[in-house]
């Protein structure tokens, strides 16, 4: 899984302090979801390219 940037850590921040529409467990699975994704979309960017898949660090 991709690890948390910054504009990450900004956005859970931000929606945890003002968790009116949503619980933390939501912000917390959205991110993880996302995090998920980054790293499936990275995989698929690399095999398609025929490039090393030893570079990745998922």
């Amino acid at each position: 899984m991709i690890g948390l940037s910054v504009p990450e850590i900004r956005h859970l921040f931000w929606h945890l302090l003002r968790a009116v529409r949503h619980s933390a467990y939501q912000v917390f699975a959205w991110s993880k979801w996302r995090r998920q994704h980054q790293a499936s979309a990275k995989f698929f960017h690399y095999k398609r390219r025929g490039l090393p898949l030893t570079y990745l660090q998922l």
